[in-house]
């Protein structure tokens, strides 16, 4: 039996991938930070006869040492993951900084460190199954945004849509950085731009930008049952390559500033040293 393990596993495309999953008999362990929402998932295993393959494990990904409990439980519970999805977003374009427990800048924290301390945390359980596949959700091949690398943490000129646009090209980079650390590891690392999608995204937004984005969305999103499909396929038959990139079903050159091996490489050592100096 398959181990599908999905942040952001209740809602959207998570919720859309674990419900896949489900249906096709494999295990699917989904995070999420929401009680109801899992209870909800939960529910909907049980009413498709999964309800013993299904699992919800609630953690708060803004986190580091969640993060890294979130790994030692997978690792205790899991002998093998198949498939790791990392759809955990939640996007903050307006309002003021934020910063976490641990003193990480919201966005950084949940976008980007939780996938960086799951993606090399899982490795090794990752290793252990046939065909295993990291799925990084976010926007590859959209270029927007840059890595502040003197202020990652954005602690001057702050701005919702800087921080989001920052925790994108870093997970860009965190696919290129992990083919380049493990190049013998038959781990795939596919990051990939689903497009614009029916979600409840808008609901976190301000009531009049809300409105407009959800009309936006009536208009030109992909349903989530249509782009859940092409993510189905990569994850199912998996590129050869240890790093790709993807918009939907089309493959992505891995070209320029996004997909540099030597900054990949400087960010992976920054954030080494943040996590290490995360813990107490």
């Amino acid at each position: 039996m398959q181990t599908v393990v999905i942040t952001g596993g209740t809602d959207g495309l998570g919720r859309g991938l674990a419900v896949h999953y489900l249906r096709q008999g494999a295990r699917v362990v989904a995070v999420g930070s929401t009680p109801a929402k899992g209870k909800a998932l939960l529910a909907e295993a049980a009413a498709v006869s999964a309800a013993d393959r299904a699992v919800f494990l609630r953690a708060d990904l803004t986190s580091v040492a969640a993060a890294e409990e979130l790994v030692t439980t997978i690792e205790t519970t899991c002998p093998s993951v198949d498939k790791l999805v990392l759809c955990a977003q939640r996007y903050r374009l307006f309002g003021p900084r934020t910063v976490t427990s641990e003193g990480f800048e919201h966005s950084f924290a949940l976008a980007y460190l939780s996938r960086y301390v799951l993606s090399h945390g899982l490795r090794k359980a990752l290793e252990s199954a046939p065909r295993p596949v990291i799925m990084n959700v976010g926007t590859p091949g959209v270029p927007l945004g840059r890595i502040h690398w003197d202020d990652p943490q954005l602690t001057h000129g702050y701005s919702g849509t800087k921080a989001t646009l920052q925790s994108f090209r870093a997970n860009d980079l965190l696919g290129v950085a992990f083919a380049a650390l493990y190049a013998d590891s038959p781990v795939s690392h596919v990051g990939y731009n689903p497009g614009v999608v029916s979600t409840d995204m808008p609901n976190h937004l301000p009531a009049p930008l809300r409105v407009l984005t959800k009309a936006a969305f009536a208009l030109l999103a992909t349903s989530v049952t249509k782009a859940v499909a092409p993510m189905v396929r990569l994850l199912d038959e998996p590129p050869g390559e240890r790093c790709t990139a993807y918009r939907s079903s089309r493959r992505l050159p891995l070209k320029g500033p996004a997909f540099d091996q030597d900054a990949a490489l400087r960010l992976h050592h920054l954030t080494q040293d943040l996590v290490t100096g995360a813990k107490p």
